[in-house]
């Protein structure tokens, strides 16, 4: 396809040049003869000529299926040069605003409504930032980097019960440190349950070492992944890296952190970090990595950012395909099928609220897993599945991702005796049972009872938030916090 761009600025010319001529057959036409001799000489096809004149363009055999690209400078003379690309017979043409002058562009499209308007800095601004943003990436891992590098031993921590999240960020940042199995350690408190992370583990030989809290002063650096310190109840003030897409927490130091709660998963953060320094990935690590990106954001239905797409487009090729369908085959068994069964008879569903309690439960992934399950359900918005594990009282909070914040349910009612948090898509709250049955002043019989008011309360404190007019600046908002006990709530919560 041949391309004809009026240009009178250098930068723009050479700009253009490196763009479109490796795919289209491009000219230029120059009104400065100077330039046109320096363009020339720099191997550019290029013209000097009037292009507000007619035959300009015939002698550069314009046709309909040529694009014209005009740079518009600002000068009154844009009209002449559209309406003489026009009478010679082009027909695609494109005005490139340079003139930073929002008045200009304005009066351009309405000038010409028919012709495609496209300002300078659209053109090259995603590339630009895209670049300068890799720039700061590479800096901050070349520092970490360097900080590593003289250490015996390393700890690359994850949460409890690992998912293919963290153990695919885990393979990925020992790559990244340029470190192997025994000189960086995976490690975690509590293992691997669920059947799908184990097989994703064993397939991918992902060896996840069982640690216990004193040995966390053994290693010369410690970094954790897909979690963050305030995560272990106090047993880690401190880190010298964490790399998360949580929303970011208080409560203790970091060396170096990336932390980046607008992306669907942690491994699209190491994916950036393993492209800026341009570190090779392995078909394993790709792999790992892919599946992960796919599980967190239940392929990209669920808290997905453009970069995540970015990241999976950038694996997809990289990866073995064949290898994910076989993790991906163990997700329904007959002992989940058997807590969606009990979540059935034991559930209710008010005002699109799916809410059960399990009882006592072997492991957490039989409550995340049927919250997931149940929020296919036809009419449902939200399910809230809660169950004892040990002494534990899990609660997994699922909703459609437009719907109110999920975090900020478990943060209102739960954060005070437990740990508590999520995204506005998921979230999941681990608080002692006792201390849950004490604070709200019932029975095991009224858990599932207790949490569907607590929800209710929640949705229309939100909902009557956003009705109230804004107050003045100067006016302090009322304090809000959780009720002590069930009667604190608005009557119809308890009816």
């Amino acid at each position: 396809m041949k391309c004809l761009a009026v240009c009178q600025d250098e930068l723009v010319i050479r700009t253009l040049d490196r763009v479109l001529v490796p795919t289209f057959e491009t000219e230029f036409i120059v009104e400065s003869k100077p330039l046109a001799r320096r363009l020339h000489d720099a191997g550019l096809q290029v013209t000097a000529a009037d292009p507000r004149r007619v035959d300009t363009y015939v002698k550069a055999d314009v046709s309909p299926g040529t694009s014209v690209l005009i740079q518009d400078t600002g000068r009154r003379s844009l009209k002449r040069i559209v309406t003489a690309a026009r009478d010679a017979g082009a027909t695609l043409i494109y005005i490139i605003g340079t003139a930073p002058n929002e008045r200009r562009a304005e009066e351009v499209r309405e000038a010409f409504p028919d012709v495609v308007h496209v300002p300078l800095a659209e053109l090259v601004g995603s590339a630009l930032h895209t670049e300068l943003s890799r720039a700061m990436t590479r800096a901050r891992v070349q520092q970490y980097q360097r900080y590593f590098a003289d250490a015996d031993r390393v700890l690359i921590l994850l949460h409890n019960d690992p998912d293919p999240d963290a153990l695919a960020s885990g393979l990925a940042l020992r790559n990244l440190l340029r470190r192997t199995k025994t000189t960086a350690i995976i490690g975690a408190l509590q293992g691997i349950t669920r059947p799908e992370n184990q097989r994703m583990a064993n397939l991918l030989d992902i060896h996840v070492e069982p640690v216990t809290p004193a040995m966390l002063a053994e290693f010369d650096r410690l970094a954790t992944v897909d979690v963050q310190p305030h995560y272990f109840g106090g047993l880690l003030e401190r880190a010298d890296l964490v790399i998360d897409h949580h929303p970011e927490q208080a409560g203790y130091r970091a060396v170096f952190k990336d932390i980046r709660a607008d992306y669907g998963s942690t491994c699209t953060i190491l994916t950036e970090h393993l492209r800026a320094v341009d570190v090779n990935i392995s078909e394993r690590t790709a792999t790992a990595m892919l599946y992960a990106i796919k599980s967190d954001t239940l392929f990209f239905a669920r808290q997905t950012n453009r970069v995540d797409l970015d990241a999976f487009s950038y694996l997809y090729p990289l990866a073995d395909a064949a290898m994910i369908r076989k993790m991906e085959g163990a997700e329904i068994t007959l002992d989940r099928l058997g807590y969606v069964r009990a979540a059935l008879d034991r559930g209710r569903l008010v005002d699109q609220v799916y809410a059960a309690y399990l009882g006592q439960t072997p492991r957490e992934d039989h409550i995340t897993y049927t919250a997931d399950f149940f929020l296919q359900l036809e009419d449902t918005k939200w399910t809230i599945i809660s169950g004892r594990v040990n002494g534990s009282l899990v609660v997994s909070v699922r909703n459609l991702g437009y719907s109110r914040n999920a975090g900020e349910f478990v943060k209102r009612w739960f954060n005070d005796i437990g740990s508590a948090g999520g995204h506005r898509a998921m979230a999941k709250a681990v608080v002692s049972f006792e201390g849950f049955l004490q604070k709200f002043g019932i029975e095991e019989s009224r858990v599932n009872e207790t949490i569907l008011e607590l929800m209710s309360a929640f949705l229309r404190e939100t909902t009557e938030r956003k009705r109230e007019p804004r107050l003045p600046a100067a006016t302090p908002a009322p304090a809000t916090g959780p009720p002590s006990d069930p009667r604190d709530l608005p009557a119809r919560s308890r009816a």
